[in-house]
């Protein structure tokens, strides 16, 4: 007899139904907010939608459950979110559909993984906790005590701690991720993978190694006062759209923005504020000075040479230029360095770059003249295998002018799920720092294990080479977020148990281990009792967050008292006290503020409005060697392609949040009822006799091996020769897994190297 086969991993190659119109030259306006409304509408209707969001982002209400961009310390608006926002909400308050035991008693797991994303979002909210047994086709019910012994059974039958795998989303609260991270030590494993393994693990190499911390420098204030603000690799239109506002703000003050993209997007180009008339009306501030469309990958190459043309411009008069107090004071190794970027010629840097000499020279003279700048990031610079690099080097453009530690100036990665930032300060870390490990085992009086654990890259390895055996998943999904998809897949399927906390449906719940787990947990917006949690904002901004609506389910169950099910049952020779932590998260906060620095009365500070500032020590222009900030120095490292090659980058749609898609639209671009889409300069498409919408493959090529990626349309887009974009996890695939950033070991996804053939 045949074997079945398994549930798909990934989307259906098909195409739906794809509209195309002229690309925006602005974000937001009326139609973000008549697409707020048929999202809130869709999903929970009126009455709930309305509750929902008049408690977003305020001081008395509820952390947003998208974007980590901070709220005003000040006044807030009575709608202090952005249509991004409004659709994580109506997602996470949805109630019109549910995935209960009827549903998952009627839908197959394969028959469901024959779904698409967008169509897994649709279903509604997870309301029951559901076990797949060992061999079975359906979910069925199971109670919250069998399923935390089922975990514990698998837990104690491994041979090792480190067969066990505990990764995190970014929208886990800080009391869930103190208690997880503490769950897993106490068990014996630092395999702690969370989300930042993939996006800004490159950011905090970069920064910790230079400024000496892993975070930004800069407060929203700092935005009204910059006279400059670059942006690098980021599309805040779509994935940061209440950041649109602080650049209108400083726009407004006077800053130049200058936006760095391979892509023109909308949101780098100008800004239609919907609570504004004049925004209603679709008129927008224009926000850039200068658009760079830099090459794929050369990021690097005009950092560089803008760097380089500082240094002439010091040199053709002498003390005009550079902060040489600043330097002297604050840094080391900056000869060495000067002798390294000018011995770069420019024909290097304008061919990596894709830039001219002209272009790069103006985009010098804009910092130059600016007293106080600010630089902007997100995965347009990390996840190349250069990332750490690059990032070192805008580390050193802003040393050249002391442009960190001073008002309206310094560095800002700009991070995405809400609390992403905050699930590290709890200890969500594969390798911990010492002292936190040291003032975690006195707390709580036993030795946390000081052995690295494993990353995400590394716990694919594991799981798919059998040393991996037990996967617990604190949100997110994993398979659809991750690179190299069918190695995952296999990985997933050769674990003894696979776990999902989950508010919704998705695809990590349908490729699973011998047997799985789908325990549905409360939303940000839905009231836990009277117990309030807290968040970390972009900005190192601690806060709590309230939630107001009804929740979805009396089955639904907290997401640290989910946690601390699963230690009680799994430790049963510890003395932590984890059924009293569930029913009091003034107990967590409590000890949370005995062994992480920054945390002094936590309870107090957490409750003011708007929250509190955790320490920031290069803010105090105080850095990680000796107080001094090292300038970096890296060589340059263009891509090798054949002819035939291109580089593509994996991108979001706008009506998409990381692997969450809530609709098949991307508005901003032109694209409405399609996803297979790839997006490629026009004369690439000539050179290969590509027409527009054609059906084309992809192949990735990475060390002799490749990859495939079947059925997209090809679209002429305004962006460099050479570059390709198309939308992620469609495209994961191509993402080998042994492509990383060096020293992060960030997934390479905006670097990959792919050839385009018409589809057959």
């Amino acid at each position: 007899m045949a074997k079945a086969p398994q549930p798909a991993a990934e989307n259906p190659e098909e195409f739906t139904d794809l509209q195309r119109s002229t690309p925006a030259q602005s974000a937001a306006g009326l139609p973000a907010v008549t697409s707020s409304m048929k999202h809130a509408l869709r999903e929970s209707g009126a009455g709930r939608a309305l509750k929902s969001w008049l408690g977003l982002n305020q001081k008395d209400g509820f952390d947003c459950p998208s974007c980590a961009w901070p709220d005003p310390d000040g006044h807030r608006a009575a709608t202090e979110f952005c249509e991004n926002g409004a659709k994580a909400l109506a997602s996470e308050a949805a109630n019109r559909n549910r995935c209960d035991s009827v549903f998952f008693k009627t839908h197959s797991v394969a028959d469901l993984a024959a779904q698409t994303d967008h169509w897994h979002e649709l279903q509604g909210r997870l309301t029951e906790p559901m076990v797949l047994r060992k061999g079975a086709t359906h979910y069925e019910p199971i109670a919250w005590g069998e399923a935390f012994s089922l975990i514990a059974e698998e837990l104690h039958a491994l041979s090792s701690p480190n067969e066990a795998i505990f990764y995190t989303s970014g929208r886990t609260v800080n009391e869930a991720a103190y208690l997880y991270q503490l769950m897993a030590r106490r068990f014996g494993t630092n395999n702690l993978p969370d989300c930042s393994n993939m996006c800004h693990e490159s950011s905090g190499a970069a920064l910790k190694a230079t400024i000496g911390i892993g975070k930004g420098t800069v407060s929203l204030q700092d935005f009204e006062e910059a006279e400059a603000i670059f942006i690098f690799g980021q599309n805040p239109g779509t994935n940061h759209p209440r950041m649109l506002s602080s650049l209108q703000t400083a726009k407004r003050n006077g800053a130049e923005i200058v936006a760095v993209n391979p892509l023109k997007e909308a949101g780098l180009l100008g800004f239609a504020h919907p609570q504004e008339v004049s925004g209603m009306l679709g008129m927008a501030t224009p926000l850039t000075e200068q658009y760079l469309q830099v090459k794929i990958n050369g990021d690097m190459a005009l950092l560089k040479g803008m760097q380089k043309a500082l240094i002439a411009a010091e040199a053709e008069a002498p003390g005009t230029v550079l902060d040489q107090e600043f330097i002297d004071q604050h840094t080391t190794g900056f000869d060495e360095w000067r002798t390294a970027v000018e011995a770069v010629e420019w024909d290097e840097l304008t061919e990596q770059s894709g830039l001219n000499r002209k272009e790069i020279e103006a985009a010098a003279d804009t910092y130059r003249r600016a007293r106080s700048v600010i630089s902007c990031w997100a995965m347009g610079l990390t996840q190349h295998t250069t990332a750490v690099a690059c990032i070192q080097e805008l580390v050193n453009l802003h040393l050249l002018r002391g442009n960190i530690g001073k008002p309206g100036a310094g560095l800002c990665p700009v991070r995405g799920h809400s609390n992403v930032q905050g699930d590290r300060t709890m200890g969500i870390t594969t390798n911990a720092p010492q002292a936190f490990l040291k003032a975690l085992g006195r707390e709580f009086r036993f030795t946390p294990p000081t052995e690295p654990g494993l990353d995400v890259v590394q716990s694919i390895r594991a799981m798919r080479d059998g040393r991996g055996k037990v996967f617990i998943a604190l949100g997110g999904n994993f398979l659809s977020a991750t690179p190299d998809v069918k190695v995952v897949a296999e990985g997933l399927r050769r674990c003894r148990l696979t776990v999902q906390v989950s508010t919704k449906l998705n695809r990590s719940h349908l490729v699973t281990g011998q047997q799985a787990l789908i325990l549905p947990c409360l939303g940000r917006s839905e009231k836990d009792g009277d117990q309030f949690v807290t968040v970390e904002n972009s900005m190192s901004i601690v806060h709590a967050s309230h939630g107001k609506l009804e929740p979805i389910s009396l089955t639904v169950r907290s997401e640290p008292a989910i946690v601390a099910g699963m230690a009680k049952a799994v430790l049963t020779e510890d003395d932590t006290p984890w059924a009293e932590f569930a029913e009091d998260y003034t107990l967590i906060r409590k000890r949370i503020e005995k062994t992480i620095a920054g945390f002094d009365n936590f309870e107090q500070r957490a409750t003011q409005p708007g929250g509190f500032y955790l320490p920031n020590n290069a803010k105090e222009r105080r850095f990680a060697q000796d107080d001094k900030a090292p300038f970096s120095i890296h060589p340059l490292e263009p891509l090798e392609l054949t002819d035939d090659q291109l580089v593509l980058m994996t991108i979001r749609s706008h009506d998409q949040f990381n692997t969450t898609i809530y609709g098949m639209d991307d508005r901003y671009r032109g694209i409405r009822g399609e996803r297979r889409v790839v997006f490629l300069n026009r004369e690439d498409m000539t050179a290969r006799g590509l027409e527009p919408e054609q059906p084309v493959n992809l192949t990735s090529h990475w060390q002799g091996e490749t990859r495939e990626a079947k059925l997209f349309l090809a679209l002429p887009y305004d962006l460099p020769r050479g570059c390709a974009a198309a939308y992620f996890p469609e495209t994961n695939v191509l993402v080998p897994l042994d492509s990383t950033a060096r020293i992060s070991n960030t997934p390479t996804s905006k670097a990959i190297i792919i050839t385009v053939a018409g589809a057959n």
